[in-house]
């Protein structure tokens, strides 16, 4: 998976080639290990957004981008960025 980075946007190419807008929400490090979560740059107002939660990993001294494979581990991660994001939303409305 390959990735362009700009501000708070990453284009990220997905297996079958097509290149996707997404919108960089969070970063955690969860057991020494950084991940990043995205979500579509581009939701139409009824959708619901997927979050895609990918592995920091260093190649050829260069960060990278990768799936993460394992389901618990995605879990894992994924319900400690929506946590960080709700409070992130709570402290914005107060």
């Amino acid at each position: 998976m390959s990735e362009q980075f700009g501000n708070d946007y990453v284009v990220l190419t997905d297996e079958d080639g097509n290149e996707v807008e997404f919108e960089h929400i969070d970063t955690v490090e969860v057991d020494g290990t950084m991940y990043m979560a995205f979500i579509p740059a581009e939701l139409a107002v009824d959708e619901e957004a997927e979050v895609v939660i990918l592995k920091v990993e260093e190649e050829d001294g260069e960060e990278v981008l990768v799936s993460v494979d394992n389901d618990e581990e995605a879990d894992r991660v994924f319900q400690i960025v929506m946590e960080r994001v709700e409070d992130m939303y709570e402290e914005d409305g107060e």
